[in-house]
């Protein structure tokens, strides 16, 4: 790893960091490492940069969307239990304005049904939620630094934080290496 993967990693409280070229493609390479393709549902949130979609929509997800909180504008925890299905593998909320969803509820959703809990955190970097740090829970953490972010590059660069060896090492592999087709 870099410095710069290894600092932001330790600052956000991940094991890992790897930087990849966006945070589009910090969120394709999540889902892709998480084992998140073809016909799968997706719990996530409408109120979000169209990346989120996107995302899924190229590892060929299903988003299956729950409406957000009426006060943080985070995805609403309260609702997510009842959209689960069979088919549901992950749940990726979308920390808004600095500001973090509930990481609490989403671990422990996660936890209990067995999902993935991928969370993009483009807007959130060096946030924290009852002195715990961005990087911490879920599986991945994704960051970008497209210029208009919290921490913004000369041009655009992402970055996936996660605190399981397996992950970092499948999603720092060349595209061609987990790419399944168009």
């Amino acid at each position: 790893m870099t410095r710069l993967e290894n600092e932001i990693a330790r600052t956000c409280g991940a094991e890992f960091g790897v930087g990849v070229a966006s945070g589009t493609d910090a969120l394709v390479l999540s889902l892709v490492a998480c084992g998140i393709g073809a016909g799968d549902e997706v719990i996530t949130t409408p109120f979000s940069f169209g990346a989120t979609s996107e995302a899924l929509a190229l590892v060929r997800a299903r988003p299956v969307y729950v409406d957000i909180d009426n006060c943080t504008y985070n995805l609403d925890t309260e609702q997510i239990e009842a959209r689960i299905t069979s088919r549901t593998r992950a749940i990726l909320p979308v920390d808004l304005f600095g500001q973090m969803a509930d990481r609490a509820a989403l671990t422990d959703i996660a936890r209990r049904y067995n999902l993935r809990l991928i969370v993009d955190s483009a807007q959130a970097i060096g946030s924290t939620q009852f002195k715990r740090p961005i990087g911490i829970d879920g599986d991945t953490t994704t960051l970008s630094f497209y210029p208009t972010k919290n921490l913004g590059a000369y041009g655009d660069g992402g970055m996936i934080l996660t605190n399981s060896a397996d992950i970092a090492e499948t999603a720092a592999q060349p595209p061609r290496a987990w790419h399944s087709g168009p």
